[in-house]
Order: structure tokens, then C-alpha cells, then sequence
């Protein structure tokens, strides 16, 4: 990636060799399209230093069913390019979470950049200002509730919701807010209408 040192894993076990998996075609389950392309990582560069030793730990981990993993690594050093690669090894879905909304976006830009042929999702707050209730018994004050939602980060969260319903290559790059659901995921795709081109279907 550059100069800086390549992080490295810290995590119980011994290190397992450095290997990459060689992308493949994602298997289809119920409710995914066919024919979904693997994730594949297009980048100028190529693991270097500790980077293929991490990947293979790492991958290793997830495989094993490992709940804890920690990549260390200081600014600049190529730990996102890292966590692309393991899901390149891996090949599953991936969600990956931020602290807040602007290193939410930064992570999105550059899984996009790593992952042009795959879906990568940006789901972060729709609120652009909320006030919550409030009372203020000094003067009896009521303040009712204030917010303004933003329309295209709500399309957005939608477009992340529809991915993960519908394709296995989807990478959710999402701040906390995630963890509030958007309810049944049952009932949500029930208000899906799937079109297929070449198939004629009435008004």
C-alpha cells in the first residue's frame, strides 16, 4: 500500500499461513438472485508485508467461528485494504460498522473503490436534526419533539435493506443507528415487487 508498516492480528491461536482463496461464483439460496459474482477486490496493489498473514488469520477466525478479532495497525497502514481482502477470502456478506456518520461515508467510498462489481451499501441515520422531547420544571416548560429527515439517506437505507434481501454479494457500511431495526425483514420484503426482464406481467 505504502511505506507505513502493515498492520498486524492480534488474536488467540496459533497464526495460520498466509493463503487467498481464489474468488468464486457466491452459491444461490432462497430468496437471493442467481448468478451473483463473487466479491472480488480490484486494487494496484497486492498484500504486502504482515498484510497476507493477517488475511489469513482473519479468515481463519471467521471461519472458525471466532466472535472477537482485533487488526491493529496505525493511520495509513492498510487495514481497510486488509479487511477487503478477508472478505474477498471469505466471501460472505459483511457489515461493518463506524462510530459515526462522516468515517461511515469515508468507509463506504473505499469499499466501493475496492469492490466496484459488488454491492456496497451505505446505512447511517436519516435524522439531519432531532430534538428530543423535553421538560424543564424551573419554568414549566414543554418542548416537543423536533426532527427533519433526509430523503436520500432514507433511499439509501432502503437500497441497503433491498441488497441484503436480495444478494449475498452486499457489503453494509453503516454507523450504530443499524442496531435499530427497520422491522420484520418478513413482512418488509412482503412489500418487495420483484421484475424480471423478458417476463411479461400484468397491469
Amino acid at each position: 500500500m505504502d511505506s507505513d508498516p502493515a498492520p498486524g492480528l492480534a488474536r488467540c491461536g496459533a497464526p495460520g499461513a498466509p493463503h487467498r482463496r481464489q474468488p468464486r461464483l457466491l452459491s444461490t439460496r432462497a430468496g437471493y438472485a442467481s448468478g451473483v459474482p463473487a466479491f472480488r477486490v480490484v486494487s494496484d496493489f497486492s498484500p504486502a508485508g504482515d498484510q497476507p498473514v493477517a488475511i489469513a488469520q482473519l479468515a481463519e477466525g471467521i471461519e472458525a467461528g471466532d466472535r472477537f478479532q482485533t487488526l491493529l495497525g496505525i493511520t495509513g497502514s492498510g487495514k481497510s485494504a486488509t479487511i477487503a481482502w478477508t472478505i474477498e477470502s471469505t466471501q460472505r456478506p459483511t457489515l461493518i460498522l463506524a462510530p459515526n456518520k462522516s468515517l461511515a461515508a469515508q468507509l463506504a467510498q473505499e469499499m466501493k473503490e475496492f469492490f466496484p462489481d459488488n454491492r456496497v451499501e451505505f446505512f447511517v441515520s436519516y435524522y439531519d436534526y432531532y430534538q428530543p422531547e423535553a421538560y424543564i420544571p424551573s419554568s414549566d416548560t414543554y418542548i416537543e419533539k423536533d426532527s427533519s429527515i433526509n430523503d436520500e439517506i432514507d433511499r439509501l437505507r432502503h437500497s441497503a435493506t433491498a441488497a441484503l434481501l436480495t444478494r449475498r454479494d452486499t457489503i453494509v457500511v453503516a454507523s450504530v443507528s443499524c442496531i435499530y431495526g427497520m422491522g420484520d425483514p418478513a413482512e418488509y420484503k412482503g412489500q418487495l415487487l420483484e421484475l424480471h426482464v423478458g417476463v411479461d406481467y400484468d397491469q
